[in-house]
């Protein structure tokens, strides 16, 4: 079994589109961290998570973050320690007029 400690994913949603964030590939196992969220832009904004096991769709029964409001210039980090099979998927998007970056931290087991 190997342990590889990494940034799982990087993102910045156009407009208020979701976003696949972290796919766990097939055959491996996934630990994540933390997640950063950073608004770089002059004005607020909401963002939204979700942790889709299997693909499933978005919804509220899946969201780990809801509509969380974000200062301009401003940054939130989560210590989560969520653990994820192979294809479940981690999906982000922001509100409207927002510029938020959201990066995923973790382990990938093989």
């Amino acid at each position: 079994m190997a342990i590889n400690y990494k940034v799982l994913g990087q993102s910045n949603p156009a407009g208020t589109s979701e976003a696949d964030l972290y796919t766990v590939p097939a055959s491996t196992q996934a630990i994540v961290s933390t997640l950063t969220i950073t608004n770089t832009g002059g004005s607020n904004a909401d963002a939204r998570v979700w942790v889709r096991v299997g693909g499933a769709s978005t919804s509220t029964t899946n969201a780990i973050l809801y509509d969380v409001p974000l200062a301009a210039k401003s940054v939130a980090a989560f210590t989560l320690g969520i653990t994820l099979a192979a294809t479940d998927i981690v999906t982000v998007r922001q509100s409207s007029g927002g510029n938020l970056n959201f990066q995923l931290f973790g382990s990938e087991i093989s």
